[in-house]
């Protein structure tokens, strides 16, 4: 009896790697390299697919909506990784983007993925967080087919909101299921099944693309400069004085200065020593901008 798995492309053999058990160590890095560099190019096609979902992410959290990542493994786990990086790069609240992984939190650190075989789970899990009609919902699995997943995916259409997916199987019911699909073909992995390789490479680089040209998108970069970055640490802090150094083209001392007067926000601390404001009347000009820096700028010449 023919197996679910065996027509999937990431559960194939790699020919590549057919016989990487008998090769040096030498050989056996560079044949997982040499088939990495093949996943930048995997994306390529779906480059239009990826900015159409950040462009509906965009329009929902201007709404006031929340983004969601969902997925089993390694696929759940990268979903919260990058959820997690967004507070800290761009000044977001912890629940403007979140990621649910089956297992919960304990599944970070230790492989529960018998747990992504429930589909009602998947619903329960994403509904426990609030889930609702104006927020985004994106569905991970490698293979395109995890139940915890699809049973989330069907949630969140029912509850009316916009859902897209992140797979690398064609003809994926997960595919089929959502409004935007982004399929990255990366096909066999250097180790039969082992999606946390190319696959997970691929979904990493989707989910790094989604998150970061969102925020671009919403203001939170001004030139290509983390104006968002908190402070939290003593290499943020030197980011952030960096960047207002950069900017203002002012020394390090005043710049540190300059962002400790603005409470450590460094949109607010570039305003305050490009248009001689004090720190209240920087905060409001932002505030009116709608926190986008290079407005809040052009507000001083426009009137």
């Amino acid at each position: 009896m023919k197996d679910v798995l065996d027509d999937l492309l990431t559960e194939q053999q790699n020919a590549a790697s057919s016989a990487i058990d008998s090769k040096s160590t030498e050989e056996i890095v560079g044949i997982i390299h040499a088939e990495d560099r093949t996943v930048a190019d995997a994306v390529t096609p779906e480059l239009s697919q990826i900015a159409s979902v950040v462009d509906h992410v965009v329009k929902r959290l201007q709404r006031g909506g929340r983004l969601f990542y969902i997925g089993a493994g390694t696929s759940g786990r990268l979903g919260v990784l990058d959820a997690a990086e967004c507070r800290p790069t761009f000044q977001v609240p912890d629940t403007l983007v979140q990621g649910i992984i089956a297992g919960g939190e304990s599944a970070l650190a230790r492989a529960t993925e018998a747990s992504e075989d429930d589909p009602d789970s998947g619903a329960r899990d994403l509904m426990a967080r609030g889930f609702g009609g104006g927020d985004v919902l994106i569905g991970i699995a490698a293979s395109g087919r995890t139940p915890y997943v699809l049973g989330a995916v069907r949630a969140a259409r029912e509850a009316g909101a916009f859902t897209a997916c992140i797979c690398c199987s064609p003809g994926s019911p997960l595919a089929a299921s959502v409004d935007v699909a982004i399929t990255v073909l990366t096909g066999p992995e250097v180790v039969t099944g082992s999606t946390r390789m190319k696959a997970g490479t691929a979904t990493k680089l989707v989910l790094n693309m989604i998150s970061t040209a969102t925020m671009i998108r919403l203001g939170f970069v001004y030139g290509n400069l983390m104006v968002n970055v908190q402070p939290t640490n003593e290499k943020l802090a030197a980011r952030a004085q960096r960047i207002v150094s950069q900017t203002c083209g002012i020394d390090a001392g005043e710049a540190r200065t300059v962002v400790e007067t603005a409470g450590g926000n460094v949109r607010v601390a570039i305003l305050m020593k490009k248009l001689s404001l004090p720190r209240t009347d920087a905060e409001k000009r932002l505030e009116k901008a709608g926190g986008r820096l290079s407005t809040a700028l052009a507000m001083e010449t426009h009137g």
